[in-house]
């Protein structure tokens, strides 16, 4: 998803060239990948043959949002603080990514309050 994104559109023949730079999955992988994704309705395909296009129907942020929630449902049965906590310990953050994490945290603890006194 990240190539045709990237491209606003593309053919197989470019996802696949694109892909083969930074995985090692053969064409078929990849040709099979496509062809979920455009039965998921993620990817439109335009045309037939070589020549045809993929397109993405979803929006990166809309599908990274989407995934976002799903992996926190599945892996932290929706505990985001748990999720954070595990992040935060496993990323090795130093100090100054710590401090501004904890600024992010205060930002939105301050706006959910300030929400909830409305």
């Amino acid at each position: 998803m990240e190539v045709v994104w990237s491209l606003g559109e593309a053919t197989a023949a470019a996802i696949i060239e694109e892909l083969a730079r930074s995985t090692t999955w053969n064409h078929r992988t990849i040709r099979t990948l496509l062809r979920r994704l455009v039965e998921k309705e993620i990817l439109r395909k335009e045309g037939q043959g070589a020549g045809s296009v993929y397109k993405a129907l979803v929006p990166r942020n809309a599908r990274v949002k989407s995934e976002g929630k799903s992996f926190l449902e599945r892996m932290f049965q929706g505990d985001a603080a748990s999720l954070m906590l595990h992040f935060a310990k496993e990323a090795k953050l130093g100090p100054e990514k710590l401090a501004r994490l904890r600024e992010l945290l205060d930002d939105e603890s301050d706006e959910a309050n300030a929400g909830g006194n409305s």
